[in-house]
């Protein structure tokens, strides 16, 4: 089923809710479209469970990153920088499901804004949570709000996945996330 749901991500991610067909899906899974009636009830269905799995995948992800890291500000740059990777080459054409998500359809389904919103909450949260541990270490100066510097971060993270969809390059997220870091002195 992870397997199925990944390569619906795939899809979703690069055509968007509204033009990804059943066909478009069953062609990226390998099944037919009656099978993929079978176990979803409709494409909002597989959306659903496709937007979980894409949320849940790149939080381990990133959470692997944020292992190494050993203070705060090392942690908040890597957390920088895998949204910068993210946003460059292929996977920054493909875009972020949950950017997307939120620009093409969570304004007309109330279950689907609110997984949007959950998923930019989580964000924001760990990005405070990182500035305050950095703040606690002595990495991060004590002077930041945390909380606004969080939301201001959290903002240009989404715009990098938004600017990588059209084709940013690797000079350029790393010039983001240098300037990005600034705020943190």
């Amino acid at each position: 089923m992870d397997d199925m749901l990944d390569n619906a991500v795939l899809v979703f991610r690069e055509r968007g809710f509204h033009a990804t067909s059943i066909g478009d899906l069953s062609a990226a899974v390998g099944l037919p479209t009656g099978s993929i009636y079978k176990a979803f009830k409709d494409k909002r269905a597989v959306f659903l469970a496709a937007f979980d799995r894409y949320v849940s995948v790149r939080g381990e992800q990133l959470r692997k990153r944020l292992s190494k890291g050993e203070t705060g500000y090392d942690k908040f740059r890597i957390a920088l920088t895998f949204y910068a990777d993210s946003a460059q080459s292929q996977e920054g054409v493909r875009g972020c499901m949950v950017v997307g998500t939120a620009a093409g359809i969570a304004t007309f389904d109330e279950e689907i804004t609110t997984k949007v919103k959950t998923a930019f909450e989580r964000n924001e949260n760990m990005l405070r949570e990182l500035i305050l541990l950095g703040q606690s270490d002595g990495s991060i100066a004590s002077r930041i709000d945390a909380a606004g510097v969080a939301r201001f971060t959290l903002c240009l993270l989404q715009g990098m996945r938004v600017v990588g969809k059209v084709g940013a390059s690797k000079a350029q997220m790393n010039a983001v996330v240098e300037q990005a870091l600034k705020v943190l002195q």
